[in-house]
């Protein structure tokens, strides 16, 4: 007897049987989310983490490359499921220029800080208190202002790069993850540069 295969069913079947209810899918964005965000904080600041343990073999070159590839793939993966926010400041801006319901910005931000977390106690469990856990820390004769002025600019580019790329119809959707991901390696790099040059000053 001839095998009868998903496509033949589901053609055969009438629209209103084979249509899914919308409310199973209610809570993939934020899982989602919450995936997307733990991959980025894990890779990136688990490089940082490596690069401490290793004496520098990763490099502040090879650590923005991991930051700017994880984003990039995090984005293809799930871009499509939760627009692929991965940072409280995206969710929030996107917002405030009315392209994402504020409704859903607790959600997000939960999801968000939810996989975060879960990625440094892991990274914590895995590889010790190395490196504050890969967070940026002022360094430098500069301190504190310094490192905010510099975290200004950054943060001022690479926003700009994400509201272009993600609310603008002119856009290439499909090229958003390579520019998004690459502004991210330049500013990963280029903090961390910064950051030892500041250190050994």
């Amino acid at each position: 007897m001839k095998g009868i295969s998903y496509g033949d069913i589901t053609e055969k079947m009438p629209e209103k049987q084979i249509v899914r209810p919308a409310h199973s899918y209610q809570f993939a964005p934020y899982i989602a989310e919450g995936i997307g965000t733990f991959g980025l904080v894990f890779a990136g600041c688990g490089a940082i983490m490596i690069d401490g343990l290793s004496g520098g073999q990763v490099s502040h070159l090879g650590v923005g490359l991991v930051f700017g590839l994880i984003i990039t793939v995090m984005i293809y993966a799930f871009g499509h499921i939760s627009g692929a926010h991965f940072n409280p400041a995206v969710t929030l801006a996107f917002v405030l220029v009315r392209h994402f319901p504020i409704k859903r910005l607790i959600g997000y931000w939960f999801a968000q800080f939810a996989g975060a977390v879960l990625a440094a106690l892991c990274l914590r469990l895995l590889l010790g208190n190395v490196s504050s856990l890969g967070a940026s820390l002022p360094a430098g004769s500069g301190g504190a202002w310094q490192s905010f002025g510099l975290e200004t600019i950054l943060t001022f580019f690479l926003m700009i790069v994400i509201m272009a790329m993600a609310t603008d119809t002119r856009a290439v959707g499909q090229a958003a993850a390579l520019a998004i991901g690459a502004t991210v390696a330049f500013i990963a790099g280029y903090a961390m540069r910064a950051v030892i040059l500041r250190a050994t000053h």
